[in-house]
């Protein structure tokens, strides 16, 4: 690689962003706060589902490094989202039993709804793009991924009213 190559920032076709290992990667993303969804499923059912989309995502998170590999599909995208996902998906999950545990309740926030929707246009987005302009970069895949990062700060921040019931249901215990 010479020096040039080297300082030249990378394109939508490094990226891969359509790649099937990184389409598993944003499947294990959009994974997390299903399983956090869960949690408002009452009786044995949400568990069963809970478990059933942990267990499918986590075999993604091998596939998605292996087809990477044997396919050469390697992106400085998938590098940098496969471990996002894998902590959102661990952290949704493991929020989500201990919340379940203490039988604590969060709503449903008009913000969770919208962050549900931002997630779907950006994969729809995402899904319909090499269809409407190639595998080139264009409007819709960056619209895609645009949303795509809105929707995953979103689920941080009403992450944090998960985290923020499961602190208070700690501090409630301690007193």
């Amino acid at each position: 690689m010479t020096a040039d190559a080297k300082d030249t920032p990378p394109t939508m076709k490094d990226l891969k962003p359509l790649s099937i290992p990184n389409i598993l990667t944003y499947g294990r993303i959009a994974a997390a706060p299903l399983v956090g969804a869960t949690f408002f499923i009452e009786g044995n059912v949400g568990p069963w589902i809970a478990f059933t989309i942990f267990v499918i995502a986590s075999i993604t998170d091998y596939f998605d490094g292996y087809l990477a590999r044997i396919w050469n599909e390697q992106s400085a995208l998938g590098r940098m989202l496969d471990p996002i996902a894998d902590k959102l998906l661990v952290a949704v999950s493991g929020l989500r039993e201990f919340l379940a545990e203490l039988r604590v309740s969060v709503p449903v926030t008009w913000l969770a709804k919208w962050k549900t929707t931002i997630q779907l246009v950006s994969i729809a987005a995402l899904l319909v793009a090499p269809a409407l302009q190639g595998a080139k970069s264009g409007m819709i895949i960056d619209m895609g991924l645009a949303l795509f990062w809105m929707a995953a700060i979103v689920t941080l921040y009403t992450g944090y009213d998960y985290l923020r019931a499961g602190l208070r249901r700690l501090v409630e215990e301690t007193e």
